[in-house]
């Protein structure tokens, strides 16, 4: 990935231009919106860091302001950590070390006597009342539908049906703008007022503006508010319906490539302005002239609030320092250590030439298998890769009208990669076949979508179930009886196993000199431009659930959300072309002529390794898949006796009856937790094997990189822009689903609704759009099994490359000095901490 590429969309917001020409209100609009960092779709569930628009400024400001603004938490809640300090994880040196290297003020010195008082209570940050908080009393409250709570799920059921194309078999005729929708959607409602016990509210709704930048002119002159208050108010405003903020920031970001600028959100915010001003007309004149003036008020004095809510917050930044610091201890302790022999996985020979090279995602579950593997074969070398393998493609599955994006977030497709269907043995499309396959497979997709209609329309249900009911006592049964067979890859399912094997992702739209030319990059990115073993297997990952609407969670980060397969054999495929060889040949990186290629699928949740395009193989490359293929089955067996106490599976003896009961788990429409995912990742390693081999980081995040063959740090450059950046995300997804699981975790998944058959989740019935992860990935129905901690990057490299990446990039600058990630660095054996521009050592 190009590190312009990346940066394109990883730059924070620009603060907003006024423009004369526009409403007065403009500019703070901008700003509040330019401040929601976008949530994306179930079905490709990247994982991000909810602040990341805000990384410009240090984290406790950014948590003062949030807490202010939204009642947001953004370190861990004191319940979490006095759980982390009562159960030993947080040590006493890690509070003391924590105290000491907070930054001391003139005013008083926090001591670790008063974190540890501090800790039974909650923090005294008082979030700033909205309108209708001052004007909905608690005496009413109880006698009816609360009024913010009203608004909220008024406002999440218009979006839904808005945005609604894939789940409602027929959608309300109306406006194509969200405001006008909303506007006709609130006239419509005439039971609305008296639920909220304002009899006379229609009235008031039947005067809104016909279009939303007059609505924010007629409700900002009914409130009354200074114009010096309204960045934040409008912000505090989008942050009191963040799920669906969130939502239509994302469909900004989709237009972002192609210039296009997209005005849904600026449009919820008009229609939650315009409730404020509902309400505030609505009431009776005594108590809107008193909440008015307490409104104003308090809306004229944010700026003091956060400043006092940033000194309430330092106790709780000292608490995160000294978690994070209880799991730097651990990591250092483990990367100082010596490798005992016993592990079996003391490194080759350096001139060694591997007999396999296994490549695999940087992802955390990926750490596990790689060490099974150089314990049981010692003459396998395993590196790792961020899972996209460095394809910046959009996938388009066999028959599917339209193509997916398989990259980071961060960054756009700029290839495609097509499912085609070739001859036996031959690695060419066959436009026939394809054609003929792609029409099946169209074929099956509709009577699959006709089987799904046909219990949807309200007068076709009950007669649905008395005539065909019967038809879903099998699925039922594999529900409460799931098979223990091996599974088949999502997406490859519904053809023949020959089909199957003879359908390809290969790259379209590539000349062979741009094929070389990426080829190349990626080989030098890998580290394997002139060190590559006679097989070479690109190993994806995906995960298996059923029933599981956050599925794509669980799947690649570095991919969309998606499996990683499509990746792995599409570049495969490209490496083993004779053109693509000859083209590399000639600008002096010779891939071996016994060399070839192979992509292949790690099944997280079992931990099953399947090969594709086995019929491509050579004889000796196919003995070679044939002995790896026993070595990931030891392998697998390993990985899944390491993982099955943490999700209380019993460890049985026999390796057949302990893999049964893996993928019985996987295929239970019942189970919550198939796996653990991304749970408890903490740090990145970007260096040789040689730093890791032999030691257990199953928290840490592994890319294979090598200074020595990289003098001018170009690939350095690239991997802090891509890799490190993508962690960061993934590291704050889980943070901030755990830190503060009301605005930014999906809630209980037993009650999850799903919005539009991809949108994301309702929690029951109603609420905002339920964003991030849901609490069964994070906690086991006991405790918080994640440890919110800052992501430490751990990077073998000189201090001065370092420093220079990060000197020429804001992104870079700003996270590491406003305390998002800690940025450590080997010298020699020892461990050094980047801290103002400056190395030090790390003092854990």
């Amino acid at each position: 990935m190009a590190p312009d590429t990346c940066l394109a969309a990883a730059d924070a917001a620009p603060p907003p231009v006024a423009d004369p020409a526009g409403p007065p209100w403009a500019p703070a609009l901008r700003s509040a919106c330019d401040r929601i960092m976008p949530a994306w779709p179930l079905d490709q569930a990247v994982a991000v860091n909810p602040h990341w628009r805000r990384i410009g400024a240090p984290i406790r400001q950014v948590a003062a302001r949030l807490a202010v603004l939204g009642d947001v938490h953004v370190f861990p809640p004191r319940s979490l950590i006095r759980q982390e300090w009562e159960a030993g994880r947080i040590a006493p040196p890690d509070l003391a070390l924590a105290v000491a290297r907070q930054p001391r003020t003139a005013a008083r010195a926090i001591t670790e006597e008063h974190c540890l008082a501090q800790l039974g209570g909650t923090a005294l940050v008082r979030a700033e009342p909205l309108l209708v908080d001052l004007l909905d009393d608690a005496v009413q409250k109880n006698r009816r539908w609360p009024w913010r709570a009203a608004i909220v799920f008024q406002i999440s059921q218009v979006c839904a049906a808005y945005f609604d194309r894939h789940q409602a078999e027929w959608r309300a005729a109306g406006s194509p703008g969200l405001y006008g929708f909303w506007r006709e959607s609130i006239q419509g409602d005439h039971g609305l007022g008296a639920r909220l016990g304002l009899p006379g509210l229609m009235t008031h709704i039947r005067q809104l503006p016909p279009q939303p930048a007059q609505a924010m002119t007629w409700a900002l002159d009914r409130l009354g508010l200074p114009a010096a208050a309204w960045p934040d108010y409008f912000e505090s405003l989008l942050l009191s319906i963040n799920g669906w903020a969130a939502w239509c920031a994302y469909i900004a970001w989709q237009k972002a490539p192609a210039g296009q600028s997209d005005a849904r959100l600026g449009e919820l915010l008009a229609c939650r302005l315009a409730w404020e001003a509902l309400l505030s007309v609505a009431v009776p004149e005594k108590a809107r002239a008193a909440a008015l003036a307490r409104f104003q008020s308090c809306w004229l004095g944010v700026g003091q609030r956060v400043a006092e809510a940033d000194a309430a917050l330092v106790v709780d930044e000292i608490w995160q320092h000294a978690l994070d610091i209880s799991v730097q201890r651990d990591l250092a302790r483990i990367l100082r250590a010596p490798v005992a022999a016993s592990t079996g996985a003391a490194a080759p020979a350096p001139d060694a030439r591997p007999e396999v090279q296994a490549v695999f995602c940087i992802d955390t579950r990926s750490e596990r298998m790689r060490r099974a593997l150089e314990s049981i074969w010692p003459a396998v070398q395993t590196c790792a890769f961020a899972g996209f393998f460095g394809l910046p493609m959009a996938y388009t599955p066999l028959g599917a009208a339209a193509s997916r994006p398989q990259l980071p977030g961060l960054a756009y497709p700029s290839m495609v990669v097509h499912d085609v269907l070739t001859a036996p043995g031959s690695a060419h499309a066959d436009p026939g076949l394809t054609a003929r396959a792609a029409a099946a497979n169209r074929r099956r997709l509709a009577g699959a979508d006709q089987w799904l209609d046909a219990t949807r329309w309200p007068n076709t249900t009950f007669s649905f179930v008395e005539a065909f009911g019967v038809g879903y006592v099998g699925r039922i049964a594999r529900w409460i009886l799931p098979s223990a067979g091996a599974t088949r890859p999502a997406g490859r399912r519904g053809s023949s196993a020959d089909r199957q094997a003879r359908r390809r992702p290969l790259v379209q739209g590539l000349d062979i000199a741009q094929q070389v030319d990426l080829a190349a990059d990626i080989l030098h990115a890998m580290g394997l431009d002139d060190r590559l073993a006679p097989l070479v297997i690109l190993c994806g990952h995906g995960s298996h659930s059923t029933n599981n609407a956050h599925a794509s969670t669980l799947d690649c980060g570095a991919c969309h959300g998606r499996p990683g397969d499509a990746n792995a054999r599409a570049l495969a495929l490209m490496l083993n072309q004779p053109p693509v060889r000859a083209g590399l040949r000639a600008r002096g990186l010779a891939i071996p002529e016994d060399t070839v290629f192979m992509g292949a699928l790690h099944n997280t949740t079992t931990d099953e390794i399947t090969g594709f395009d086995l019929d491509l193989l050579p004889p000796a490359a196919r003995a070679r898949w044939a002995a790896m293929a026993r070595v990931f089955a030891q392998a697998g067996d390993r990985v899944r006796r390491e993982r099955a106490p943490s999700l209380g599976m019993a460890v049985k003896p026999d390796a057949a009856a302990l893999l049964k009961d893996f993928r019985r788990r996987a295929r239970d429409g019942a189970q919550t937790r198939p796996e653990w995912g991304l749970t408890r990742n903490a740090a990145l390693v970007i260096g040789p094997r040689a730093r890791t081999r032999g030691r257990v980081l199953d928290r840490v995040y592994l890319h294979d990189y090598d200074a020595r063959f990289d003098p001018d740090g170009q690939v350095l450059e690239k991997l802090m822009l891509g890799p490190l950046l993508v962690t960061h995300w993934l590291s704050w997804q889980y943070h901030a689903s755990s830190s503060d699981p009301v605005h930014y975790g999906a809630g209980n998944k037993v009650l999850h609704n799903v919005v539009d058959g991809h949108i994301g989740v309702f929690e029951g019935n109603g609420g905002d759009l339920r964003i991030g992860l849901p609490r069964q990935s994070l906690h086991d129905g006991r405790r918080w099994v994640h440890q919110p901690v800052r992501l430490t990057v751990l990077i073998d490299a000189p201090a001065a490359s370092i420093a220079g990446v990060v000197a020429r990039h804001t992104v870079l600058r700003q996270l590491c000095d406003n305390g998002w990630l800690w940025l450590w660095r080997y010298e020699g054996d020892a461990l050094q901490q980047y801290a103002g521009g400056a190395w030090r050592p790390v003092p854990v």
